[in-house]
């Protein structure tokens, strides 16, 4: 049995469970973490020494980091869809991926999410939130403009890891109540991600209890 470990309001455990459940593949999820706590047992370091969710153990096989998870069960289940074996398909792929973990995720949900909805409105730093918030505009009109030639998913018409690791961000960004672009195509995009059940079960988890609270 695959066993997932990580809180299900965690950002990149979404990813995991949102894959796995569009993979159909039988797991046990594991709530650790935040409130959960359990990330300091010695049973959990020994899995993953930096102490950090996500982490799967399929069989004898443990991974840590959300994108190498990602990529194991894309490869090891044999679901070329979402990372095919041809290197230059897998490195388009791989390219949105690296973009979406070193560009977009530090900016939208360190700086935007963290800076702003979690952090209580008194210790907020206004300007590096506003600033980062422009940054983002820009990543998401950049995303926007990818649809201009009717394709449903980030690149052609079929789910990839790429939908995977980009689409989980839009939740949180299109509910929150910050100022955003008109971005009408990657709004259809994402209408079209809630149309999935993986989707809103793995990705759409409430996260109202977090507004101001830096704790979990």
């Amino acid at each position: 049995m695959l066993t997932i470990w990580g809180r299900s309001s965690s950002f990149n455990v979404q990813k995991v469970i949102w894959l796995v459940e569009e993979m159909q593949l039988p797991h046990l999820h594991v709530e650790a973490g935040g409130k959960h706590g359990g990330l300091d047992e010695p049973e959990f370091l020994a899995m993953n020494p930096h102490g950090k969710v996500p982490v799967i153990k399929d069989g004898e096989v443990t991974v840590w980091e959300s994108h190498a998870i990602l990529r194991y069960l894309a490869a090891s289940y044999e679901r070329p869809m979402f990372w095919p074996a041809a290197p230059a398909d897998r490195a388009r792929i791989d390219g949105w991926m690296d973009w979406a973990h070193t560009t977009l995720q530090p900016d939208f949900l360190t700086e935007v999410f963290w800076g702003f909805f979690r952090t209580p409105a008194a210790q907020r730093n206004t300007p590096r939130i506003e600033a980062a918030l422009a940054r983002c505009a820009r990543y998401f009109a950049l995303l926007d403009g990818m649809f201009d030639d009717g394709r449903h998913f980030l690149l052609g018409n079929q789910l990839t890891l790429a939908d995977i690791v980009i689409g989980t961000h839009l939740y949180r960004y299109f509910e929150m109540q910050i100022d955003r672009p008109e971005l009408p195509l990657l709004q259809d995009y994402y209408h079209r991600l809630e149309n999935r059940p993986a989707y809103r079960h793995g990705v759409m988890v409430p996260f109202d209890d977090l507004y101001g609270r830096l704790d979990f």
